[in-house]
């Protein structure tokens, strides 16, 4: 994200509908497999003269899958509860959401709504089984697992990548390895745990409301108002007050990723609350129009949009003249505190360069 990032933000759309999320395309795909292949081998040629340190991470598939199942909970709870149908006993169990509807327009409308939802997204796509006597099943697809997985995946890449730049290391390759598990090569590294410490941190994604009472300049210099502190932002350095308290945090959010307007085909980073998120959002941007918040992640604002009005769909929009680089950089970052998948260490070994001949 470069460092004009924040001054390109400058507001906060908002729809019920969700936002046309951008598929990445073959020709897309292909060259960032031969870049990371490029670096792969430079990576593993150092590594054999240098020696250094590898370290595997496996992400935690039984977290993902709770998730998942938690947010599909979520989201038949709100049609259910906005389209006034007569349920009883929504609940996971076994792997999927189970509800009891006794009107059939009623189960038409609730696996409808869902599927609506889902369209455009193949994390999201599902199956809802008649099991009779009023009683339906979800339960997330085999493919929509397998794509939510890869995803997961990426994003812990993306966030290791971050990470490790933050910390001036790079030479390093971060790379999947299996369905699963992610391998990292560091060259010349001959500490391993001096490197995990820095993945110990969970990332923490918030979003705070801004304190206007005093400049941010100001309460950097003297007491701040209570409740508040003074934030850094995460590329432009400037300060912001903002509260303390999070208003919502990363686990309140169900998607992100980039996309595009329909009306200007701006690129744009696009957001959805599960429902518990959906229904804090609604409340906090009701009472605060007009007032601007910030999106903190690990304790330095990535952006400062405005709540121009009240946000009940459970989605919104970030634009502000991105590229698509920099929207799918936003998206990215608010897909950091909402994996449910957190990292496990499997290994961590002192790789010595290779003897000369």
């Amino acid at each position: 994200m470069p460092t004009h990032l924040r001054n390109r933000i400058t507001s906060l759309l908002v729809g019920l509908a969700m936002a046309i999320v951008l598929p990445r395309v073959a020709l897309a795909d292909t060259q960032f497999d031969k870049m990371r292949t490029k670096v792969a081998a430079f990576v593993a040629d150092k590594m054999e003269k240098l020696g250094g340190s590898r370290i595997i991470y496996k992400v935690d598939t039984d977290g993902l899958r709770e998730a998942v199942v938690t947010d599909l909970r979520d989201d038949a709870y709100k049609i259910l509860r906005e389209g006034r149908i007569a349920f009883s006993g929504l609940a996971i169990s076994d792997g999927g959401v189970e509800v009891k509807i006794a009107d059939a327009k009623g189960r038409e409308q609730l696996t409808r709504k869902l599927a609506s939802a889902a369209e455009g997204l193949p994390t999201h796509a599902l199956t809802a089984t008649d099991a009779g006597d009023g009683l339906i099943r979800l339960a997330p697809t085999d493919a929509a697992s397998a794509a939510r997985l890869h995803d997961l995946v990426e994003d812990s890449i993306a966030m290791i990548e971050q990470r490790l730049k933050d910390a001036g290391i790079t030479l390093v390759s971060v790379q999947p390895e299996g369905t699963d598990r992610i391998r990292i090569f560091l060259p010349g590294a001959m500490e391993p745990e001096r490197i995990t410490t820095i993945f110990a941190k969970k990332v923490r994604v918030s979003f705070r409301l801004i304190d206007l009472s005093m400049p941010p300049e100001q309460a950097r210099s003297v007491t701040p108002p209570t409740g508040t502190e003074v934030l850094l932002g995460f590329k432009d350095r400037l300060s912001y007050l903002v509260a303390k308290d999070s208003a919502l945090d990363g686990d309140d959010i169900g998607y992100a990723g980039p996309g595009f307007t329909s009306d200007t085909n701006e690129p744009i980073a696009s957001f959805r609350f599960n429902g518990r998120g959906t229904r804090r959002f609604a409340r906090i941007t009701a009472e605060n129009i007009g007032k601007p918040f910030a999106i903190v992640l690990d304790d330095k604002v990535i952006a400062a949009p405005v709540i121009r009005e009240p946000i009940t769909g459970g989605s919104g929009q970030i634009s502000g003249n991105f590229t698509l680089e920099e929207a799918n950089s936003v998206a990215m970052l608010l897909r950091a505190g909402s994996l449910p998948g957190r990292l496990g260490l499997v290994e961590q070994q002192v790789v010595q360069p290779a003897a000369k001949p």
